[in-house]
Order: C-alpha cells, then structure tokens, then sequence
C-alpha cells in the first residue's frame, strides 16, 4: 500500500477509478530502481536528492515517488561514523559550554578539546556528530526480487489498495469465493454472500456499517485486494467516500494481476479461539476428521461458509461447525436468518456466552454450545455423539452377521479399516472361527499352540519375542488369557507365572 498523498485517480463521470500504469511506465521504473542501485554506500540526502532530479524530469512526481516508496521497504540503511553519535555529541557539547560558542573559531576549540578528551581526532568528532539523523544514514544495500516489469505490477495493486482506504463497502464476484471469504473472516470483516449474475457476489462491510458509515476498515479492505486478485477472474465495486462525496470504484481481473513477488502469509484462522480449538479436537483420535472452512452451502438467495465441517471417517457424511464469536447484535439477526433458510444441513453452533441465542439457534434445529473463552471439545464430543450413533448404526446393518477373517490373528482395526467401517460396528459382528483376546481375533488353535510354547519361569522378553512371531502385539491380554501373570524383578523386566 502506499500513502493517501501519493493516491492518483481520476473522478471524471462520479467515478473513482486508480490511474494505473501501462508498459510505458516500466523505463521510469527502472530509472528509479537504478537511482538506489547506483547510491549503495551514499547517505539518504544524496539518494533523496538525485529522487527529487528524477522528479523533476517527469510529468507525475507521484508515480517516481511511488515507485520508490515501494523500494525503500527492501533498502537497508545504516549508521557510518568513526565514533558513536551520541558519545561524540555529549563530548563536544560538554566542550562547547567550556568554551563558550559564538564564532566558527570558537566551534573548532570546542571539537578540539572534545577530541583531546576522548582520544580521537576533531574530524572525527566533527563527522560523528549527526550521522544518525536519518537524513544522514546510508544505504548499505537495497536488497530486492523487482524488476521494472514486477514494480509496476507492485505499484498498481498498492495504488488501488490505496484507492480502497475510503471504502465503506465492497462488493466481489470471484471465481474463488471460498478463498476470498477466509480472507474476509481473517480480516474480521462483516459479509454476506448473494445469487449473482455470474455465481456469487460477495458483499463485505466492517462492522460499524451496521451502524453508521465508517471509513475506519478501509485498511482492511486494502488487504483484501491482494487475495482478490490471485482469482482468475474476478470483479470488485466499492462504495468510496470520497470527503463527504459518495463515489464508485470499479475493477476487475483486466485491471490488476497478482504480483510475482508472493505477500506475507496471512493467518490460517479467523482468530484464536478456532486456532485452539482446532488444535485441541486434531490431537484427539476420534472418528471425526476436521476441515476447515469446507464448502459453500445454500441458505436461500444467500450462501455460507461455515467454519469447520466435522467429516465422518467412514463414509460421506458432515456436521457443519460455526463459531459465533461477541457480533454485534444486527449481525447475529443476520446469521441466525442465513442459518434458519439452511436445508437438510447438520449444524453445530458454538456461541459466545454473552450473546445469549442458545434458544434460537435451538430452534431452527441446530445444535448450540455455548461458550466462554475458549470452545469445550467436550461439549462439542457430546453434540456429535447422535450423530455417532446413527452412522454406526448404519456401519453394522452394512455388514453382514458373522465374518470370517482369513488370517489366524488379526485386529479389530485393521478389520475396521478393511471394511471402511468404525470399530465399534465391527464389535457387533459375531466371528466363529475365532476368538477375541483384548482388541485382536485369533483362532482357538492358534491358542493352543501359544500355551505348548508358554511355561511358568518363560522370561517377559522372550514371551514377546513369541507373540510377536504370530502377529501378537496385546501381550498382557493375551498372558490374561491363557492363565499367566508377570512376575516383575525390579526394572529389568520379569518372568511369567501361573495366575492364583
């Protein structure tokens, strides 16, 4: 982005439109990459003076300074003085009240006692004085991926984002609406989603619009614009107050193209209490898998992107997730209406505390979870747990009444994923060719063979090394099973014995 005093547009017709660069402008481009090229090593005054010569070459100052307003971001300048600038002025001016300045003379007493005092020479002290101003620093190097082609596509997405600083509203057609609308909730922006002539529109307003028209989001709309243009195609018009005066702004994928330099990465979530939420319900091994922000869903005219969508591991099934964070009452109507034109859509709602709509998200036959802080993975177990049911009630009547697995030992997981079904519809299937031991189906035989090779005295290391060479990885059930017991012997391990 660059600063409002460098904003170019044209207002011609009520309009509001930046005034982009065209090829042309890429040799001034590089003239001014090769002014700070060309003062590596030369104070900021003589950079900003061969600036101020270029812009006086031109017809537009602002673009020249444009340009470099974007470059100065990857200059490096830094302090070059013989002695400490603080040091050598304390010295001279502590000289100077001895002394006594009024005339050059007098000036040139004082640097030389101050030189005397400090070891060094008057020069020195002379050339220390105020080499850190920042007028005086120096550029140790301009360290940039730009070329005169890449800086121009730079300047004309800052320039728009600059035009953006005013906007009270922004209305997007994009062909990647689920992309620009993490965007938008990262930024913490208000928007809806509607039907439009080419998909859908995207409508984005800061949260005092509810209110009253307020420039004070501009910025945020600024940052929005660079993920609108890594679409494809896109179009943006945006309501401009342009001191006092309603303006349009319109643009589209013609107009700008993303630049080849990439931004910083933005945050993966709209705000910290998803980011902890989502990392405490991944680290749990549930049968649920978590995506975050899936697909669009129809409510009416309208369209939403929850937040999360809570996948069933064993087939194609989603509860919808929603975090309703402290909104603004108007905005918290608007949502329950988009959630209430939802349609065979399983909905779960966690709501701040204080916005007190458990009821009402109740009775448009979500579930809600309210919550204070931070989101309870508990209770959000706990909404999820019919749904559980009823999927795996449907994973068993699947399956048919008794399985025999080829392998003599195999288990329940491994069965489980086989058949793309959760353990526990897998419990309900009767095996007569085998027996479950702990969480593993072995055949009877197999069984017997274990108890000829087992003994009372077998040390724990070798009755593993046995189980292990059938496959047998639950030894304390299996030891349970047929009639042992571990007789440990301090930390070393310990030998098997007969169960009283």
């Amino acid at each position: 982005m660059l600063t409002k005093d460098l904003l170019r547009v044209s207002r011609g017709g009520g309009g509001y439109q930046p005034r982009f660069t065209d090829p042309s402008d890429e040799a001034l481009a590089a003239r001014v990459l090769g002014v700070y090229q060309g003062h590596v090593g030369e104070p900021k005054r003589e950079l900003d003076g061969a600036l101020a010569g270029l812009e006086r070459d031109v017809d537009d100052f602002k673009l020249v300074r444009g340009f470099a307003k974007l470059l100065e971001r990857d200059a490096q300048f830094g302090v070059d003085a013989p002695i400490p600038p603080r040091r050598a002025r304390k010295a001279a001016f502590e000289a100077a009240e001895s002394v006594g300045v009024v005339t050059g003379d007098d000036r040139a007493r004082a640097l030389a006692v101050a030189a005397d005092r400090l070891g060094e020479t008057a020069e020195h002290i002379d050339a220390s004085l105020f080499s850190d101003r920042e007028i005086e620093s120096v550029l140790d190097a301009i360290e940039t991926d730009y070329d005169p082609e890449s800086l121009r596509e730079q300047y004309d997405l800052s320039l728009a984002q600059t035009a953006l600083f005013d906007a009270v509203s922004v209305r997007i057609e994009t062909s990647e609406p689920k992309a620009l609308v993490s965007a938008v909730k990262r930024l913490r922006l208000m928007y809806e989603i509607r039907r439009a002539d080419r998909g859908r529109a995207v409508i984005v307003t800061g949260p005092d619009a509810l209110f009253r028209r307020s420039r004070r989001y501009g910025t945020r709309f600024a940052r929005l614009l660079r993920t609108v243009t890594k679409a494809a195609e896109w179009r943006l018009e945006a309501t401009i107050d342009d001191r006092g005066t309603e303006r349009i702004l319109r643009l589209d994928s013609d107009d700008l193209r993303h630049p080849t330099a990439e931004p910083v990465v933005e945050p993966s979530f709209d705000s910290g209490v998803e980011s902890d939420f989502y990392a405490r319900f991944d680290a749990l091994d549930l049968d649920w898998g978590l995506l975050r922000e899936p697909s669009m869903l129809e409510s009416g005219e309208y369209a939403v992107i929850p937040d999360f969508a809570f996948e069933w591991r064993y087939g194609e099934f989603r509860v919808f997730f929603e975090i309703m964070g402290f909104w603004t009452p108007e905005y918290v109507e608007k949502k329950l209406s988009r959630f209430e034109e939802l349609e065979d859509v399983a909905f779960v709602v966690a709501y701040d505390d204080s916005l007190g709509v458990g009821e009402e998200i109740e009775a448009l036959g979500h579930r809600a979870i309210p919550y204070t802080g931070t989101v309870s993975v508990a209770d959000v177990r706990d909404a999820l747990r019919p749904y559980e049911s009823e999927l795996r009630a449907e994973s068993a009547a699947a399956l048919p009444e008794s399985v025999v697995p080829d392998a003599d030992v195999v288990t329940l997981a491994s069965l489980s994923e086989a058949h793309d079904v959760p353990e526990r519809a897998i419990e309900a299937v009767e095996f007569p060719e085998h027996e479950l031991v702990g969480r593993t189906l072995v055949r009877p035989a197999l069984l017997d063979e274990l108890a000829d090779e087992l003994e009372t005295g077998t040390h724990l290391d070798d009755v593993e090394t046995i189980l292990d060479d059938y496959g047998i990885e639950e030894t304390s059930a299996f030891l349970a099973r047929l009639g042992y017991r571990v007789e440990w012997e301090g930390l070393s391990g310990g030998t098997i014995v007969e169960r009283d």
